[in-house]
């Protein structure tokens, strides 16, 4: 990548721009967002949402959830809470994007609304695990769905293998446990890295493309499951164990042995700790919001994106549930050789959406399923890969990053060092076997920032009432105060029951603080000079 060079004039300015913040509403673009290619309509917007939420989790966590609620309403609960946060959260951050229609998006928001270090702990966290890791997670799914039809791709066929990291225990957190090295699987989700990285470098025209044609097929194939399931592939006995005694184990008399408390109460705080791979399953819809600047019309299309994605997925995923209840038995035998005999809550490998496919339709329905999930995989960690590198370089734009990250290709105009410098930490994540590990870690600071972002909306309405609002989010401010209560909620039981999944991250997010303060000076420096 060739980076024009700048007079001491010029970089002085930039310095400046790092500086000063935005003019919130005022409409008027700064001048990295002139720089960026108005590639993505309201379609190439929508299909981002949907795309960086449908990966795998639709098709393998129901049966993780159906253990811990054991019960048919719960499931479909936990699903609809899951729904209704992620559609608020979405309504919620459209007057935010409206509002602030820059690269960075979420960073932006904390940034303008709780000052540059919240901003900077955000974007930290998402470098470190969220982004990065989530999509070695899905790049590794990838290669695990492609060992269904060629064998050799498999996480215990090595290339090399350095070391067997041996569990430690810290307090309530176990680390380690895991093989560092390059095995077939890994290896296929590093090239899915690679091709899909390199792909993005062409510029948000090529990636829009490539979004667009996967997440229209990946939809496709998701609303193929669920009309198949309601209208060819109903079996009576899973009917009559599911449906006959649907609100089973949520009432009074209701049991979690996980948690060792009874009752509706009981009910509540099983749904809440069986958020995690729901709550999973739906994120990164906010991924749009960090391609704000490349968007056309972004005062109409970010907060439509929003919703529409968010609103079409979200039924989406309900719907299977209700269809994977249709298809098979919520209980089974964990040694049954049938799928129908093993049911959604011992589905192999938790692999519920396959296991629904082959009841309907035998081995080439569980063929046709990982077809499926091969590409929702790929096309997820293609809108990953495309909006995350646009939050890295937001950051060093303000001075709080290495510095070329904050450059374009002067040809693609496509920020190339930053999805090379995401690349390749993906890659490292992956070879070092912890990407599931620290993404189990980070999901409770994840909805954290959540908070705190759309804590941000109520923020800004009293500090810029009068800032220009084309788009207000809509139930302000009972929605938005509905959802902070809930994600509390579930943040707090998973503090209580799930410490080894929530200080990990907090001590991932804290340890940004001094880091943030080591860039601070720097850019005070480079100022000062």
């Amino acid at each position: 990548m060739t980076t024009p060079t700048k007079s001491p004039a010029g970089a002085a300015e930039d310095a400046a721009a790092a500086q000063a913040p935005f003019a919130v509403g005022s409409g008027e673009a700064t001048q990295q967002d002139q720089e960026f290619v108005k590639g993505l309509g309201l379609l190439s917007s929508t299909t981002l949402v949907m795309g960086s939420m449908i990966g795998s989790g639709i098709f393998i966590v129901s049966s993780d959830i159906a253990r811990r609620v054991n019960s048919p309403w719960l499931l479909i609960m936990t699903w609809l809470v899951t729904g209704f946060m992620t559609m608020v959260g979405a309504l919620s951050y459209g007057e935010l994007a409206a509002m602030m229609p820059r690269a960075g998006g979420q960073y932006v928001y904390l940034r303008e609304a709780l000052g540059p270090l919240w901003g900077f702990l955000y974007g930290w966290t998402l470098f470190l695990v969220i982004q990065t890791g989530t999509i070695a997670a899905v790049g590794v799914a990838f290669g695990k769905f492609l060992g269904l039809f060629w064998p050799a791709v498999s996480a215990s066929n090595w290339i090399f293998h350095i070391a067997h990291v041996p569990p430690i225990q810290l307090g309530p957190m176990t680390l380690g446990n895991m093989d560092v090295g390059l095995n077939t699987q890994n290896l296929a989700g590093i090239a899915v890295v690679i091709i899909l990285t390199a792909i993005n470098a062409r510029g948000i025209k090529t990636g829009a493309m490539v979004q667009n044609i996967f997440t229209i097929a990946k939809t496709s194939a998701l609303l193929g499951l669920v009309l198949l399931g309601a209208f060819v592939g109903r079996n009576a006995q899973a009917i009559a164990a599911n449906f006959h005694d649907f609100w089973r184990n949520s009432g009074a008399g209701a049991t979690f042995p996980d948690i060792a408390i009874t009752g509706v109460m009981g009910a509540a705080i099983a749904v809440a700790v069986s958020q995690t791979g729901s709550l999973f399953s739906s994120d990164a819809w906010n991924n749009i919001t960090f391609t704000a600047g490349e968007v056309k019309n972004p005062h109409r299309n970010l907060p439509l994106s929003l919703a529409l994605g968010t609103g079409i997925v979200t039924a989406l995923y309900i719907s299977a549930n209700f269809i994977y209840l249709a298809v098979l038995p919520m209980n089974g035998d964990a040694s049954a050789a049938s799928v129908l005999g093993r049911g959604i809550k011992f589905a192999t490998d938790d692999r519920v959406g396959t296991a629904a496919m082959q009841q309907m339709f035998g081995s080439g329905g569980a063929a046709a399923m990982a077809i499926a999930i091969l590409i929702s995989t790929f096309g997820c960690c293609n809108g990953l890969i495309l909006a995350g590198a646009r939050v890295y370089y937001a950051m060093a734009k303000d001075g709080l990053f290495f510095r070329r990250v904050a450059t374009l290709n002067p040809h693609t105009k496509a920020p190339v060092f930053s999805l090379v410098l995401q690349g390749v930490w993906t890659c490292i994540l992956t070879l070092s076997g912890s990407y599931n590990q620290l993404l189990d870690y980070i999901i409770f600071a994840v909805l954290v920032f959540y908070i705190l972002t759309i804590l941000g909306l109520f923020v800004l309405r009293a500090r810029r009432p009068n800032a220009e609002r084309p788009y207000r989010a809509i139930g302000y401010p009972v929605l938005p105060a509905i959802y902070i209560a809930m994600a509390l909620f579930i943040d707090v039981i998973l503090l209580r029951f799930k410490p080894q999944y929530t200080w990990p991250g907090l001590i991932i997010v804290l340890l940004g603080v001094p880091v943030y303060f080591v860039w601070s000076r720097r850019r005070s420096q480079a100022l000062g000079a």
